[in-house]
């Protein structure tokens, strides 16, 4: 059998989506990705939040602006969208409808919303056991934060991550993506997948309760880990690393370069491109710890050598000294990378309002399952009617719920 006929990893798992912004989706993408036969749940008339958060938008045929953000098409690839009003009793059935035939259900909703609209894990796995039941909120189930609303740039700043993110010496940064939002999308699809596994195993389903917040004092990592060992707090380095040096950002004569010198070998063979024989038998420099602890005296030295060439002089030199390196791209530099096309990381995809779409592709690279890409993100309610049809419903049972603005 063909790679191109092997059924997809997740092929008959079916998700019902009730998230939106970005944590949610992410997760529910990748689910897609896999093969998943995911179902974006919208309200009718709004959808998605991020589809308003724009410019820029994607344009129709004749150059006007759509309602699709660039932001939401970021995370809505391979999803069927169906627009669902859950405040309504006749929308809240359909759920219930809908989730006795779906394997998983993932949603972002504050605490205790889903259990006012009677969609809630306990009440929806009573009904099906198997059910894969997967809340996302910015605190989790429990703690004195549960109620909280959740953001990605608040959490960043609560779980740390902005106390170690800028300059040294200068206010606390936000990263420049939404990395609490990603983690905990990431962390929610692994621990969906391990949850199918155990159901594969035990005929079982059962409740995930993922927060942002804990996703994020996660990975903290090895600064979470210096911490608590040590009982220091770690300061910001800017562009420098806490534990490695040189392991940083360096300005050159043309722009700026990235310098990851990760052993006293490699330390040596950048100090004979810098001309800088010397450094390698002094005991401030010879090893690692000594170097962290002497950073101040050595970087400056090192800087004042890498303003004498080109970026691409440098990076020619560091790579066949090899030494790692690497240049600091802006987007159309990232994009234009032979890397970065030679892996195939743009994909075009047919959309209603664009032929060509291109969107920034899986990272999953299978040998006999490749991710596939069967559905463009999309518009909102688009797959509305072909979806409860696929559900049971009629025709006039479909004409009746869009008359009572359920659907």
């Amino acid at each position: 059998m063909t790679a191109g006929k092997t059924p997809l990893p997740l092929a008959g798992i079916r998700v019902l989506d009730l998230t939106r912004v970005l944590a949610g989706p992410w997760c529910t993408q990748t689910l897609a990705d896999l093969g998943a036969d995911v179902i974006k749940i919208e309200r009718p008339g709004h959808g998605d939040d991020t589809r308003g958060w724009g410019p820029p938008f994607l344009r129709d045929g004749e150059g006007g602006e759509t309602a699709e953000s660039a932001y939401f098409l970021c995370a809505n690839r391979n999803k069927r969208s169906l627009s669902v009003d859950i405040s309504r009793q006749e929308g809240q059935a359909v759920i219930r409808r809908l989730a006795a035939r779906c394997d998983v259900l993932v949603e972002n909703f504050k605490l205790g919303d889903m259990a006012r609209h009677g969609l809630d894990a306990a009440t929806l796995r009573a009904v099906d056991p198997r059910l894969v039941y997967c809340s996302i909120t910015g605190f989790g189930q429990d703690g004195p934060y549960a109620t909280r609303a959740g953001y990605d740039f608040a959490v960043q700043g609560l779980g740390g991550l902005m106390s170690v993110t800028g300059a040294a010496g200068g206010e606390p940064q936000k990263v420049g993506v939404a990395v609490a939002d990603l983690f905990a999308g990431m962390y929610a699809t692994v621990a969906i997948l391990a949850a199918l596994r155990h159901r594969d195993a035990t005929g079982e389903g059962q409740a995930i309760d993922l927060s942002l917040l804990d996703a994020q004092v996660a990975m903290l990592a090895n600064l979470g880990s210096h911490y608590l060992v040590a009982g220091e707090v770690p300061p910001r380095q800017g562009n420098a690393h806490a534990n490695i040096v040189p392991y940083q950002v360096f300005a050159v004569a043309d722009g700026h370069v990235v310098v990851a010198v990760g052993n006293d070998r490699q330390f040596a063979r950048l100090c004979e491109l810098l001309d800088e024989p010397a450094l390698v038998g002094d005991e401030r420099c010879a090893a690692n710890a000594a170097r962290v602890r002497h950073r101040d005296a050595l970087v400056p030295r090192l800087q004042e050598k890498f303003m004498r060439r080109t970026r691409a002089d440098w990076l020619c030199r560091l790579e066949a000294a090899g030494i790692p390196c690497g240049p600091v791209n802006d987007l159309a530099d990232v994009f234009a990378d032979p890397q970065v096309r030679a892996r195939g990381m743009v994909v075009d995809m047919a959309h209603p309002h664009e032929p060509a779409l291109p969107l920034v592709a899986s990272p999953l690279k299978f040998s006999a399952t490749p991710v596939r890409y069967r559905h463009a993100p999309p518009t909102l309610g688009q797959h509305t009617g072909e979806l409860l049809l696929e559900f049971g419903y009629s025709a006039q049972e479909i004409d009746a719920l869009r008359e009572q603005g359920a659907v």
